[in-house]
């Protein structure tokens, strides 16, 4: 399982690292959108329709893939309070709890998002034309990343395996 765990690392990495770079890219273009959004209207006097679903469609995608690289760096939410007065054994335990529920979070995000998209693919967003199944992609995609994610971090854990915070940082650069 270490050989394994070694071996898929960097594949996660860059998959982490992607995901960064395309988060960031569609912040950016969801900032341009409305920006031209706002000078469209207010200097122009001709607001453009398709400015806010595409606007937050991007958001959904960059918050869905950021939230799973959150995972990977371990940089999300958590109460560590009563986790740092347990014995090691306690937190280990409650480390490996949190993470297979993060597991099991994101497999539903995937699969209740994927029947979300399936129900709603004969809808069609009017002004950009596009099947209204296409709006629940980020979350099936992100949700099934997540579920990737904590499970590397779950089996990290399992094995006893610490990453140091330079590897991290070298994985991102």
């Amino acid at each position: 399982m270490r050989r394994f765990m070694r071996t898929i690392r960097p594949l996660l990495g860059a998959l982490s690292r992607a995901s960064l770079y395309i988060a960031g890219i569609g912040m950016v273009a969801m900032t341009l959108i409305v920006g031209w959004q706002v000078f469209a209207r207010y200097v122009l006097n001709d607001s453009p329709s398709w400015s806010e679903p595409l606007a937050l469609h991007l958001m959904a995608w960059f918050i869905m893939l950021g939230a799973a690289v959150g995972v990977r760096e371990s940089v999300h939410l958590g109460l560590d309070v009563v986790r740092h007065v347990m014995k090691p054994s306690v937190q280990l335990a409650m480390d490996l709890a949190s993470l297979g529920l993060i597991v099991v979070f994101g497999l539903a995000m995937a699969y209740y998002g994927l029947l979300l998209s399936a129900g709603t693919w004969t809808a069609t967003i009017p002004v950009l034309g596009w099947p209204g199944g296409v709006d629940f992609f980020p979350l099936v995609v992100g949700g099934a990343m997540i579920a990737l994610f904590a499970a590397e971090r779950f089996i990290d854990q399992f094995l006893g395996v610490e990453l140091a915070a330079d590897v991290v940082v070298q994985e991102m650069a």
